[in-house]
């Protein structure tokens, strides 16, 4: 019974990922947008949270939603909408989300998946988690994360500097 449960509550947070990412890109006001996208990080929180990985699911909605809504307000004024789409870059936009998508599916139908050296029959803990995410080896990731950090640095410069204009 737990198992069909947790299979519910998985395929709603996908739909409300999948609803919510569709509303965020197709709405004209950017703070509804953002209160979309919050609402997409939310249940992305909540796959991690069914994941036993509450850690992560706390810092992944919390961290990123606050840095999207600040850097929305500070560069955008009150009620901002965005200009129409024409037909035609509505069409090329279409055109370009297929193509991402069927990229995708063969990407994922294609890619053999090795066993990850990682797993020890049970689930993983935190700890490793950790290390493999902030480690130097092969197949570790300090240095994207370390990138990623500077790039979000430099978008809240520019936020800033953008605001003291006006």
């Amino acid at each position: 019974m737990e198992q069909v449960a947790n299979q519910v509550i998985f395929y709603l947070l996908s739909a409300a990922i999948i609803i919510f990412s569709v509303l965020t890109v197709t709405t004209r006001r950017i703070l509804r947008a953002a209160t979309f996208l919050l609402f997409v990080l939310f249940a992305t929180a909540g796959l991690y949270f069914q994941l036993d990985y509450h850690f992560l699911g706390a810092v992944y909605a919390g961290g990123i939603v606050v840095l999207f809504v600040f850097s929305i307000l500070l560069t955008s004024g009150p009620g901002e909408k965005s200009e129409r789409l024409t037909n035609k870059k509505r069409a090329w936009g279409l055109i370009a989300s297929i193509s991402g998508a069927a990229l995708c599916l063969y990407a994922l139908l294609t890619h053999v998946f090795p066993v990850s050296q990682f797993q020890n029959g049970g689930a993983l803990d935190m700890k490793q988690v950790g290390h493999t995410l902030m480690g130097m080896e092969k197949y570790q990731y300090i240095l994207p994360f370390e990138a990623l950090s500077v790039l979000l640095l430099a978008c809240i410069i520019g936020g800033i500097m953008i605001a003291r204009k006006r």
